[in-house]
């Protein structure tokens, strides 16, 4: 696991980092958008790539979209970056 998938951020500082509320990003989590790591105690932990995302769903909300909108662009970036490694890969044949 690379370091930025690592989850090392408590909710607390989640929200501290990307200015949302505690409560938003676990309804976030609860829609899918987010998915962090958890102690054997539950407590959530935010990775870095956790964090980057959270910011992405903010600017999203700024820009009009809604949740479910915004899982749609998520996962279409997610499909765009798979495809761009697979090319990429052909490429190098």
């Amino acid at each position: 696991m690379a370091r930025r998938e690592v989850g090392v951020f408590a909710i607390s500082v989640a929200a501290e980092m990307t200015s949302l509320q505690i409560q938003n990003i676990r309804v976030y989590e609860r829609r899918g958008l987010v998915d962090p790591d958890r102690t054997a105690g539950g407590t959530r932990l935010y990775s870095e790539d956790d964090i980057d995302r959270l910011h992405r769903i903010r600017d999203l909300l700024a820009a009009g979209l809604n949740l479910a909108g915004i899982a749609a662009v998520l996962e279409l970036e997610v499909e765009v970056g798979r495809l761009r490694e697979r090319l990429a890969k052909l490429e190098a044949r």
